[in-house]
């Protein structure tokens, strides 16, 4: 087949003219920036890896120093009792006694002046409801007053300066009740239930004299409403629902990807960071949350592979993450986030 040929296409001299000018025009809007912008958004570094058997769904609490790592399960739903201690200065574990009772996972810890307190969770047949002081002093356990409310487990907790608080989880059917602990007495008295929905495997921490509780899950879907707690009267105050609800403002555009179940917490100065989890699949996000202006931003996701049912805490500001699973491994990798670091796009 012969082709025929195009026609010439032949410009005017002034529309040659005009021609280059808009390609001048275009070519200079389109030119890339060759100036590097950066955001803070904070960045991700690999720790030292936990010593104990890789694990997901611990407990873990920051006492005198040190942070301890306890319970969970590792490989083929083995629940595990043993403890370990995180020295930050020698960025070695330390093993300590195991906890009594039932190996467990999905059970919640709080502290109260000088001791921790563990309790709750799943053996993989009971939810449980004992109980277990830790003197890091001594290295022992002593037990204490069973849980005030059912045996459960995928709860929170969190503390005052004289009280343990906790509540939500999951029995049989989902929670919103909590009870409050008093190592004075040895007395747990229920107390406010969470204001909001019922929910299992959310996430709770303090800043300043209040606590907070997000996240989780309920019959299959992520509850979008945060709630307060004030230890000084012991009520509840619903904060800003993390969901895109204002049309016509653009800072909850992202809030739509906060909502998920079994995430790891922690705070550094005053701002709560929230990594990992599930919604409907394995969520590599993370947020900051800052209770003085009760808004969320998103930063620099999860570098480590991307995991729920990991341990979050604090070590002299700061912010770790350690163990966890994505359904088919356990972990026992540790990851440190550096809220201030500069990401650097565009070059």
């Amino acid at each position: 087949m012969i082709q025929k040929k195009a026609p010439a296409f032949h410009l005017t001299k002034n529309a040659a003219i005009v021609a280059l000018g808009l390609f001048t025009v275009l070519s200079a809007s389109c030119k890339k920036d060759d100036t590097p912008t950066t955001t803070t958004v904070g960045d991700w570094m690999r720790s030292s890896d936990f010593e104990g058997v890789a694990r997901t769904e611990a407990v873990g609490f920051v006492l005198n120093g040190n942070a301890y790592v306890g319970t969970g399960y590792k490989q083929d739903d083995v629940r595990l009792s043993d403890f370990w201690a995180y020295d930050q200065a020698s960025q070695t574990w330390f093993q300590k006694a195991d906890m009594p009772g039932a190996p467990r996972n999905s059970a919640v810890a709080f502290t109260v002046g000088s001791k921790a307190y563990v309790g709750t969770g799943y053996d993989g047949i009971n939810q449980l409801n004992d109980f277990y002081s830790y003197d890091p002093a001594t290295n022992k356990w002593d037990t204490i007053a069973n849980f005030g409310g059912s045996g459960r487990y995928g709860a929170v907790a969190f503390s005052s300066a004289t009280k343990g608080y906790v509540g939500t989880g999951f029995d049989g059917n989902y929670l919103k009740d909590f009870y409050s602990y008093n190592p004075a007495n040895d007395t747990w008295t229920q107390t406010a239930s969470l204001g909001g929905t019922k929910r299992q495997n959310a996430v709770a921490f303090t800043i300043g004299d209040k606590s907070y509780v997000v996240t989780g899950i309920n019959n299959g879907s992520y509850p979008d409403d945060v709630w307060e707690f004030n230890a000084a009267n012991e009520t509840w105050a619903q904060k800003t629902r993390i969901a895109n609800i204002n049309a016509d403002d653009t800072y909850d555009d992202l809030y739509g990807s906060i909502p998920r179940s079994n995430a790891s917490v922690f705070v550094m100065d005053n701002i709560a960071y929230l990594a990992g989890g599930n919604s409907s699949g394995l969520n590599g996000t993370v947020f900051a949350y800052d209770p003085s202006t009760d808004r969320w931003t998103q930063k620099t996701g999860f570098e480590g592979t991307i995991r729920e049912g990991a341990v979050g805490f604090n070590l002299n500001n700061r912010g770790y993450i350690v163990t966890g699973n994505n359904s088919g491994s356990r972990f026992d990798d540790m990851w440190e986030f550096l809220p201030n670091n500069d990401v650097i796009a565009g070059n």
